[in-house]
């Protein structure tokens, strides 16, 4: 097995050869899937707390932390394959308002095309969604409060409901599982989601996926939230307007499912190689549509050209059925990729597929330090 870095070792002989002695044991015995070089620099980090001398509270959190996410992953590596929309919501709203019969149907809808739901397992818009999945389809991601949270009658008791001590690694693990983000009304928490995952993929810290404000039938909740965003941020320059592609406003369940159905027409997910933004693809554009492509897309592009091609070696055998749409990407424009996935997705006409291995998405980082591989996953 490779002696990890020197950057990730104690510099203590003799503590370190006991790493390297305890990492290869449990290795054989429960094998690494490759991850042996990773598990070793976790468990140098967690004796550095000692050698830092880190104070008890903040190592508490940090336990905790990476226990809940452990934990998390384990459930969810089940279903990996399975595309998956996190709902967000008041908790407060009444099965007798307009916003929880939208939260039931659309669940129940998006369920009929072979998706799965997770909600944070509460009340209100939570468990109409929860309950118009039904069980079965159905992840809670609970936040234990000391008022409104306790898991819903459809969820409670589930394997599939996890309990989370802190609120940033219950949020990784919405974002880093879902496919898609639908929103219905609510209250701080809900705008807080909201606002965090558009800046998440407006700034490439996570996966390209639709995002969907939902209002009551005829209501005007997101449609004023809409204007505040175009008058406040856009005309201001806070924001491009390309940003504004990031996600749809609606008061139509259809037109919502519709909108994650499209997105994964022809889209399937991307990552980098080599620095460059690889788009996993279904159909790739033809020559003239390509020429189009590099046209109206060239404020993003630096030093090269839009190309297609197969699978990269550099992706491992990772996903080798799909077509490769490889951008020299700014890594700035993250609302222009939008648009050009959206311009991919045209390619291919409206009609139901099946999905194809939906990958689960991480959180990665804007720029590659000095001793990480060439390839980066973000898909």
């Amino acid at each position: 097995m490779n002696r990890a870095p020197r950057s990730y070792r104690l510099d203590h002989e003799e503590i370190d050869a006991l790493i390297e002695t305890l990492v290869e044991r449990a290795s054989r015995e429960y094998g690494s899937g490759g991850n042996a070089d990773l598990v070793r620099e976790i468990v140098v980090t967690s004796l550095r707390l000692l050698k830092d001398s880190t104070p008890r509270g903040d190592v508490r959190l940090i336990n905790s932390a990476l226990k809940e996410m452990r934990y998390a992953l384990k459930v969810f590596k089940n279903y990996e394959h399975v595309r998956k929309v996190s709902v967000f919501g008041s908790a407060r709203t009444q099965p007798n308002e307009p916003e929880w019969q939208q939260a039931f149907r659309f669940a129940e809808k998006i369920v009929g095309k072979g998706w799965m739901v997770i909600t944070g397992a509460g009340d209100g818009i939570m468990g109409a969604a929860q309950g118009g999945a039904g069980r079965e389809k159905s992840f809670g991601v609970n936040i234990r409060l000391p008022f409104e949270q306790v898991a819903n009658k459809t969820i409670a008791g589930d394997p599939k409901l996890i309990n989370f001590r802190y609120f940033f690694t219950r949020k990784l693990m919405f974002l880093k599982e879902s496919h898609a983000v639908v929103l219905f009304p609510g209250g701080f928490g809900t705008h807080d989601e909201g606002f965090e995952t558009l800046t998440l993929i407006q700034t490439g810290k996570s996966e390209f996926v639709p995002v969907v404000f939902i209002d009551r039938p005829g209501g005007s909740y997101w449609k004023e939230w809409q204007s505040y965003i175009e008058k406040h941020l856009k005309d201001a320059g806070l924001v491009n307007p390309e940003d504004l592609a990031l996600f749809k406003v609606t008061d139509d369940v259809d037109d919502a499912i519709e909108e994650l159905q499209r997105f994964y027409r022809n889209y399937h997910s991307s990552r980098y190689v080599l620095r460059q933004l690889v788009l996993r693809v279904r159909q790739v554009p033809g020559e003239e549509e390509l020429e189009r492509l590099n046209k109206d897309f060239a404020d993003i592009l630096t030093g090269g050209r839009i190309e297609t091609r197969g699978p990269l070696p550099e992706e491992n055998g990772d996903l080798p059925d799909l077509m490769r749409v490889v951008v020299p990407f700014n890594r700035r424009d993250n609302g222009r990729v939008r648009q050009l996935i959206d311009r991919l997705n045209a390619l291919v006409p409206r009609r139901e597929l099946e999905p194809v291995g939906a990958s689960p998405h991480v959180i990665v980082p804007q720029e590659l330090p000095p001793q990480a591989e060439e390839t980066e996953r973000l898909g």
